[in-house]
């Protein structure tokens, strides 16, 4: 009797031992988070919280957004914006070293960057007209910021649509590098040919997503002196 209870002693002493040791733990949380992220694939979503069609996910490319405009609408949107397009379309006609200069404030918003930008293309304009007879040189200082408009609000590009239209131009491109070399060098092409136009449609795509940097937007609070008081006679 006395070696049985020993032994049933030794026993209960040993399964003790397994439940608390943390080895065992560790291997059973293994096995949960291996069945919950089992369970979460058959459901259709991650560990995370996200669906598995979801593109960071899987890794597919994210969608770009559209232009707020097209290259040749002129005279931009009837909307909220309106007064803006035609001021723009106006610049773009008349004084296009104002607009790229415009432009570029907005983009850059560092303290000189308008006349740097400016007199930088209005002499490229002069000289260009001046031994050429049009406008040819400029576009190669100014095409740049198309290729930074398109990045930081992730626009799709000229080569993108056109593959997207007729699907003859992707087989060409194997990583996301070469396809930004085309972006860049289509942007490139569309200042040189339409360089009025893309001047134009930046400038209307820019107003509505960046506010002009020497515009306040800070909340101002007004305080009002009391009113008079008069003693009421009884």
């Amino acid at each position: 009797m006395a070696g049985e209870d020993s032994r049933e002693e030794a026993q209960r002493r040993e399964e003790e031992h397994e439940e608390s040791s943390p080895l065992l733990q560790v291997n059973e949380s293994k096995i949960c988070s291996k069945g919950d992220t089992k369970a979460a694939e058959e459901h259709g979503w991650t560990a995370d919280g996200l669906p598995v069609s979801h593109g960071s996910v899987i890794g597919e490319p994210i969608g770009r957004n559209q232009w707020s405009s097209d290259l040749f609408s002129c005279l931009g949107r009837n909307d909220d914006f309106c007064s803006s397009d035609l001021e723009v379309c106006l610049l773009g006609s008349v004084a296009p070293c104002v607009l790229y200069g415009s432009n570029a404030e907005r983009l850059g918003s560092a303290p000189g960057t308008f006349s740097n930008h400016c007199l930088t293309y209005l002499g490229l304009y002069f000289v260009g007209n001046s031994l050429f007879g049009w406008n040819c040189l400029a576009p190669w200082f100014s095409y740049s910021s198309r290729s930074a408009i398109r990045r930081r609000f992730n626009l799709e590009g000229s080569f993108e649509a056109m593959n997207r239209s007729c699907g003859c131009c992707g087989g060409c491109i194997e990583d996301e590098m070469q396809r930004e070399h085309m972006e860049t060098t289509c942007d490139f092409v569309t200042h040189v040919l339409c360089h009025t136009c893309a001047l134009c449609q930046e400038g209307r795509e820019i107003r509505r997503k960046v506010l002009h940097p020497g515009f306040n937007a800070q909340s101002t609070v007004v305080v009002l002196p009391p009113s008079e008081q008069t003693m009421g006679r009884k």
